[in-house]
């Protein structure tokens, strides 16, 4: 079962990364260190699997 949008945020905000807002269900994060990425879908929804790849790609980038 696919992991939900919350879920993914959730990790994000844990690493540091902090929510700048956005336009609709798009969710702009940023982080200190200048990664940057977008989570779009309202927050109950399941997250599709490109969503999971990119999240753990800036994880990844950060946790260097």
């Amino acid at each position: 079962m696919p992991p939900k949008i919350r879920e993914l945020i959730s990790q994000l905000q844990n690493i540091g990364f902090e929510n700048r807002g956005g336009k609709g269900s798009h969710r702009n994060f940023t982080h200190e260190s200048g990664t940057k990425i977008t989570v779009s879908g309202k927050t109950g929804d399941d997250a599709k699997p490109y969503q999971v790849i990119a999240v753990k790609k800036a994880i990844d980038e950060v946790s260097k």
